[in-house]
């Protein structure tokens, strides 16, 4: 903050004090500070964060500044505190996005039940009204409503959102159907190292798709003629290459067989969508997927993603580190069993409910109470695999339950080239993290936390950890920067501060 726009900060506050008749000491009293620290900020010689400011605002009944959204959120977090009460996981973003992309399939109204409202269903909503999409969430609800243009405009399309998100690359599918030939632009999203689209080509190349990459955009034509001769298979068992394959064999006549295809939470929910739009698929829930597609979808749909095992996930570790007793409803079992499991063999212990059915009437779902312990390292490394393996977006979350456990344990994360590094930034907070190579961590327990002032990392999964852990952290600690948060979780602070944290956002000037 310049010291030019700290003196005209520091005006305002002292005309606004003088409008309410107050005096510096009165101020002073009321903001719980000193009366010379008053004195500093109205001679715009002391730095300030919006917090404060908007404290000074609140107490002058006047509003100081104004803050642009494009300035960084940041988080304060008082730490070292137990957390107790219920919490119920909320939808799945990664089902969520599919479906949104899915919807570009229909010519009827799409309403996507209880959505999350999270930046990365933002991100594609707003590609998707730039291309002439009628977006709206219904009134007091999260329910989003979606209406299809008569004819899609790809030439005004919103490229900065685009940019902002991989799922970009799961319109290829669906856009196959509309356009012979088109532009997209390259894809964004965490910064996990090269996460090649080879696999997308490959696998829609059976489909008369042939894809270009040139600076900043793909260049696609499709080859209406062609169809798929024999079963794809997959060259590796990735949840979006499985969808973007689903989405082009939906509107495709025909039977089209999926091998290697991912039966991951988010792909069982959109077949289960396609299902309800008239697509026949066989095989939920395998490996190998049947779809008999037609070719013309119009039909006005409800449907209702179900939970997010990588919420719940985030929710348990909270629990482990900062050694309390919750209970989270609606877990979405079938998809956490490898990871309760993994946890079983460390000593974690929890009672859970009996099995009931999420919204969309297929997923299966428990309540689970976790039970405060000591826990043991395992024999054996946490690595993940395709589901029903330990699911790789969890995986992070075994970093800081293994640095509450006693002993040593090895995180292998295989799949993305630099997501292990940023589990070294545990260090600040005390954590024993070593890092054998860009895949791997060795964390050495049980730690003894310690507070302290991170910029949040470029993963989304990453920078939840390490909030997690300032949760266990005594003292205050920063995390800058939560944009990436934000992108995966809706209301993440404010859902932990109803368990008993303590969770400030604030942003700087």
């Amino acid at each position: 903050m310049t010291e030019s726009y700290l003196s005209r900060i520091g005006g305002l506050i002292r005309d606004a004090r003088r409008h309410k008749d107050l005096t510096q000491a009165e101020l002073a009293q009321l903001l719980g500070t000193s009366q010379s620290a008053v004195a500093r900020i109205e001679q715009g010689k002391q730095n300030l964060s919006l917090e404060m400011i908007a404290r000074i605002g609140e107490k002058l009944d006047s509003e100081i500044v104004q803050v642009s959204s494009g300035v960084p959120q940041n988080l304060r977090i008082v730490g070292g505190g137990k957390l107790s009460g219920e919490i119920d996981v909320r939808t799945s973003k990664n089902a969520a996005v599919a479906l949104l992309c899915a919807s570009l399939l229909n010519k009827g109204r799409t309403t996507l039940r209880n959505l999350a409202r999270i930046e990365e269903v933002n991100r594609i909503t707003e590609v998707l009204t730039s291309i002439g999409f009628k977006i709206r969430w219904l009134p007091d609800s999260s329910d989003l409503e979606i209406v299809p243009p008569e004819t899609i405009d790809l030439d005004a399309m919103d490229e900065t959102a685009a940019r902002r998100t991989r799922t970009i690359i799961m319109f290829l599918g669906p856009l196959m159907h509309e356009f012979e030939t088109f532009e997209l632009p390259y894809a964004g999203g965490c910064d996990l190292g090269t996460r090649t689209v080879e696999p997308h080509m490959i696998a829609l190349r059976h489909f008369g798709i042939d894809v270009t990459a040139t600076t900043g955009s793909y260049h696609v034509s499709v080859d209406r003629t062609a169809s798929p001769q024999r079963p794809i298979v997959l060259t590796e068992r990735g949840d979006t290459v499985t969808e973007n394959v689903l989405l082009a064999a939906a509107r495709h006549p025909g039977t089209t067989v999926i091998r290697n295809a991912s039966s991951n939470y988010m792909v069982q929910d959109l077949c289960v969508f396609l299902q309800q739009l008239g697509v026949t698929i066989e095989g939920l829930g395998t490996t190998t997927l049947t779809v008999t597609g037609v070719e013309r979808i119009d039909q006005d749909i409800e449907y209702s993603p179900s939970e997010d095992p990588i919420e719940a996930m985030s929710l348990l570790a909270a629990a482990v580190v900062t050694g309390s007793e919750i209970t989270i409803r609606r877990v979405p079992i079938e998809f956490m069993e490898i990871e309760l499991a993994v946890l079983d063999t460390m000593g974690f212990e929890c009672e859970l409910s009996e099995e009931y059915t999420s919204a969309n009437g297929v997923t299966r779902l428990v309540d689970l109470r976790t039970v405060p312990g000591p826990l043991k390292a395992p024999l054996d490394k946490i690595h993940p695999l395709p589901f029903p393996g330990l699911n790789i977006d969890n995986l992070p979350f075994f970093a800081i339950i293994a640095a509450c456990a006693h002993g040593s344990t090895l995180i292998h994360d295989w799949v993305y080239e630099n997501r292990a590094i940023y589990l070294t930034e545990l260090t600040t907070l005390g954590a024993k993290v070593h890092l054998m190579d860009p895949h791997r961590v060795m964390i050495e327990g049980p730690t003894k936390w310690r507070a302290g002032e991170i910029m949040c990392p470029p993963a989304l999964r990453p920078g939840v950890v390490i909030l997690l852990a300032m949760l266990a952290a005594p003292g205050v600690s920063v995390l800058r920067n939560v944009y990436v948060i934000n992108r995966g979780y809706e209301d993440l602070a404010t859902r932990l501060n109803a368990l008993g944290a303590q969770i400030q956002t604030f942003r700087d000037i």
